[in-house]
């Protein structure tokens, strides 16, 4: 009894040991929805520890939606971002901040002057851990601003691209980005919601 006893608890301490030791991968995935997707891909990329940042299309019925078909309504598409990142740089849980810092939890419309279906907010965890994370970051915002936010947290599905020109918009026009933001009136109104 004795030599099982033994052989059970160095067995337990090696997959422990090498679960302690097993280091993160280089890269991982998320998948947020905050209003126009431009705002948000330049939020994420702006976050050290993100590679990229993608603009596309989620959480809809239409397979390879296209801008019109989704900013038409009806696809069941949020606009959204998949975020590359390097969690040896930057959590999943640091990056939920960032997403509630970017938008108005309590707009079930849309986001700031974009209204529609596609423009609402939400967190796709791609797993269990991340579900985790996403519903005890919610109850905390919920508790900090003392009432329902109105963000969804919908398990991933199929992610599609968008179009090339959507892609780096704030890079590559920055001017009519800048003019874009403050025309939506986005960093005003998350100034309201959560202070300088």
């Amino acid at each position: 009894m004795r030599l099982i006893l033994a052989i059970v608890a160095a067995a337990l301490l090696s997959a422990f040991t090498q679960a302690k030791d097993t280091p993160l991968p280089a890269r991982a995935e998320a998948y947020f929805a905050m209003g126009c997707f431009w705002c948000a891909e330049h939020d994420m990329e702006a976050v050290p520890g993100v590679i990229e940042a993608v603009s596309g299309y989620t959480g809809g019925t239409t397979r390879d939606p296209t801008y019109a078909q989704v900013s038409a309504g009806g696809t069941g598409h949020f606009e959204a971002v998949r975020v590359i990142y390097d969690p040896r740089e930057v959590k999943y849980s640091q990056l939920l901040d960032v997403f509630w810092k970017n938008v108005d939890p309590f707009d079930p419309a849309g986001q700031f002057c974009d209204k529609g279906e596609s423009y609402r907010a939400a967190i796709f965890p791609v797993n269990a851990a991340q579900r985790k994370l996403a519903e005890t970051s919610k109850a905390r915002v919920e508790r900090r601003l003392g009432k329902p936010v109105a963000v969804q947290i919908i398990a991933k599905s199929a992610f599609y691209r968008a179009e090339g020109y959507h892609q780096d918009y704030a890079r590559k026009n920055p001017l009519r980005y800048r003019f874009y933001r403050q025309g939506c009136g986005r960093d005003a109104r998350l100034r309201q919601v959560w202070g300088d």
